[in-house]
């Protein structure tokens, strides 16, 4: 479908929001480990943590989306969710990225996945989707895409596998509009697949065959568009990028220099991140703050058109073209909105990294831990999720969780929900030392060792100014000085909390504010 759809035209990014883990992985540790070459053109490769899936990476994402183009999550009308690598093969992980989102559940919902172009049939869907309810797309839209593939220890798959999610929030006349999309496929088997019940991404390794069926299938997609290549002229290309070489073998095919394949780039410094390759890669060309630019950054001005490509093996590719002119003249108003980290800060060993990714230790003790049925947990999702407290009818004051008597006046008239915004104040601290842990948290600490907790003393409503605070334990992640001192500050994050009876509990820990990203 072309720009020539009014429909489609009106419809565009507003914001941007992008996360890469913090840990990363350099390339030499692995030829160190391995005695071979790794991935070509991928220097290192993002680490999740131990607490850290695809729905964590995809909700950090989604909420630096959400803050880049100033909506609000109750206001978002449509919510597309992609990804390979979910944490269950069966079950709706986009409602839960709603829930921890604050989405209305009312609100449709979508998920993606099976292929690495997943993201970019997502992001073709909603738009379609929104073209054929018409007065719907006066509601916000968000697409997230989150990834983090892997492949077995030794293979060159493993050797570049990242980790990373963006997301796009959709608006009527948002700055970048959507003014084509093409789509094309072939089939060409064992390109890149992961077999039933099997976690681990393969291809059968015929080198030339892959690359000609990454550049036929590519350039099919490309052609689809409807847009002579001259005229679509991109300041940045953002293909899937399963290594850093692949890409720039369809330059020619598609009639771009390798220069504007680099601007939507940035594989070299995270690694193959499946599905989310391209869009971390257009979030990097679209960053007017310069830090996220991409694998050669020279400084060039945020990109205003953009040629995004999924690509997936077996062979197919969903390409968009993305540019302002639909849009708006002025320069001013065509800059996208951009939050994103895109760098780790924390250099892992070998050891470490496959620690971290759970490859080489144990899962919970025989016995068991703490039991917390479903239906109790599920009770209490609001709270885990998005912070909501209680405001005391009678009084004002906050409760947390929202149960009981008032702890301030004793009233039983009930309270009103109200979202903490997630800051807070550490009130005491202490360290789970090896062999300390609770048994349902004894995987993770294998995985990632000592853990601090602490007291928190979170802010009320309106912040740090509203004066209220209420009190709750959290874990405490990438605490620079270990256990974090009393007074210090502290904003909620989403993590994995443990995992029982085969069901991911998920929910806040605390990030010091000196550390977060």
């Amino acid at each position: 479908m072309s720009a020539d759809d009014p429909a489609r035209a009106t419809l565009g990014i507003a914001g941007v929001g992008a996360y890469v883990p913090r840990f990363y992985l350099p390339a030499s540790a692995y030829r160190e480990a391995w005695g071979k070459g790794g991935t070509p053109g991928v220097d290192r490769v993002a680490v999740a943590d131990a607490d850290e899936d695809t729905l964590t990476m995809a909700t950090e994402a989604g909420r630096r989306a959400l803050d880049a183009a100033g909506a609000d999550a109750n206001d978002i009308g449509h919510l597309a969710f992609a990804t390979t690598t979910p944490p269950n093969d069966e079950e709706e992980s986009a409602v839960r990225l709603a829930s921890l989102l604050g989405v209305d559940p009312s609100v449709p919902t979508r998920q993606f996945g099976g292929s690495t172009r997943a993201g970019a049939v997502a992001l073709s869907a909603t738009v379609e989707a929104t073209q054929n309810v018409g007065d719907g797309a006066s509601s916000p839209r968000l697409v997230v895409v989150a990834d983090s593939p892997r492949g077995a220890p030794e293979s060159d798959e493993a050797a570049g596998a990242g980790a990373g999610a963006t997301a796009l929030v959709l608006a009527e006349d948002g700055p970048l509009a959507i003014d084509a999309v093409g789509e094309f496929g072939d089939p060409a088997p064992g390109t890149r697949f992961r077999g039933f019940g099997n976690a681990e991404t393969e291809s059968i390794g015929v080198t030339q065959y892959e690359r000609d069926v990454y550049t036929r299938t590519v350039a099919g997609a490309v052609e689809a568009l409807g847009v002579d290549a001259a005229e679509l002229n991109p300041d940045a290309v953002a293909l899937t990028a399963p290594d850093g070489k692949l890409p720039y073998r369809a330059a020619n095919a598609l009639g771009v220099e390798p220069a504007r394949i680099a601007a939507g780039s940035v594989v070299s410094r995270t690694g193959d991140t499946g599905a989310a390759g391209p869009f971390l890669g257009l979030a990097s060309a679209l960053d007017s703050a310069g830090d996220a630019g991409g694998d050669e950054s020279d400084g060039r001005s945020p990109a205003t058109s953009v040629l995004l490509v999924g690509y997936g093996g077996g062979a197919g590719a969903t390409a968009l073209a993305l540019g302002t002119e639909a849009t708006t003249n002025s320069a001013a108003s065509s800059v996208v909105p951009v939050e994103a980290v895109l760098d780790g800060d924390v250099e892992l060993s070998y050891a470490e990294a496959l620690r971290r990714r759970g490859t080489i230790t144990g899962g919970e003790p025989a016995g068991g831990g703490a039991y917390v049925s479903v239906p109790t947990w599920k009770r209490t999702i609001p709270q885990r999720h998005r912070l909501v407290a209680g405001e005391c009818a009678e009084c004002g004051a906050l409760s947390f969780p929202p149960e009981g008597a008032c702890p301030d006046c004793g009233s039983l008239a009930g309270y009103d929900d109200v979202t903490l915004p997630g800051t807070g104040t550490v009130e005491a601290a202490t360290a789970i030392g090896q062999g300390g842990a609770p048994p349902e948290f004894v995987e993770q600490q294998q995985r990632a060792g000592s853990f601090p907790v602490a007291i928190v003393a979170f802010d009320g409503p309106g912040g740090e100014a509203d004066g209220r605070t209420v009190s709750a334990p959290a874990q405490v992640v990438h605490s620079p000085a270990g256990t974090p001192a009393i007074g210090d500050r502290v904003e909620a994050v989403p993590r994995r909390i443990y995992e029982q009876e085969g069901v991911v509990r998920y929910g806040f820990k605390v990030v010091p504010t000196a550390a977060r990203r």
